[in-house]
C-alpha cells in the first residue's frame, strides 16, 4: 500500500461502519411499544382476539419504509395499533407472503389491513391514484385515517 492510502482506506471503513449502524436504527418499528407479529402468528392471533390485521410490506435497504417505520413512534399511531394485530412482512425474506399482498404492485413500503379471518379489504387505502396502499413516510396522519377506516369496516 503507498504511502497515505492507509488513513483513506481507514476513514472509508469507518463511514461504511458508520452507514451501516444508521440503517439498522432507521429501521425501528418502535418494537418496545408496538407488538409485531410473524405473518403466521398475526393470522393465529387475530382469529383467537377478533381483531383486524395492519400488514407493512417492507424491506431493509428501502430508505422509505426507514422513514415510514418512524411514524410507528408517534404516540397515536401507538395508542391505535394496540387494536390491531400488527405485522410487518420484509419482502426480501419472505417473498412468497409479500406477493400474496402485492395487489396493485411489488412497492414498497405497502400497508394493508386485514380481517380477523385474514382477507384482504382492498377498498381501505391511502388516498392516491397509484401506490393505493403506500401511506404517508413521513406524518402519521395518512396512517391513522387507514386505521380508522379499517375499525370501521373491519369490525
Amino acid at each position: 500500500m503507498r504511502k497515505g492510502h492507509r488513513p483513506r482506506t481507514m476513514l472509508a471503513v469507518a463511514l461504511l461502519l458508520l452507514a451501516s449502524a444508521s440503517l439498522v436504527r432507521a429501521h425501528d418499528w418502535n418494537d418496545a411499544q408496538i407488538k409485531w407479529l410473524s405473518y403466521d402468528d398475526a393470522l393465529a392471533t387475530a382469529k383467537k382476539e377478533h381483531k383486524p390485521i395492519c400488514l407493512i410490506v417492507f424491506t431493509e435497504w428501502c430508505p422509505h419504509c426507514a422513514n415510514y417505520s418512524k411514524v410507528f413512534a408517534d404516540p397515536a399511531v401507538v395508542e391505535r395499533a394496540k387494536r390491531f394485530v400488527m405485522v410487518h412482512v420484509d419482502s426480501d425474506k419472505q417473498g412468497d407472503v409479500a406477493k400474496q399482498f402485492a395487489l396493485d404492485g411489488g412497492y414498497i413500503p405497502r400497508t394493508l389491513f386485514l380481517s380477523s379471518d385474514g382477507k384482504v379489504d382492498p377498498s381501505i387505502q391511502a388516498p392516491r391514484d397509484r401506490y393505493r396502499y403506500f401511506y404517508d413516510e413521513h406524518a402519521p396522519a395518512s396512517v391513522l385515517a387507514g386505521m380508522d377506516a379499517a375499525l370501521q369496516k373491519l369490525k
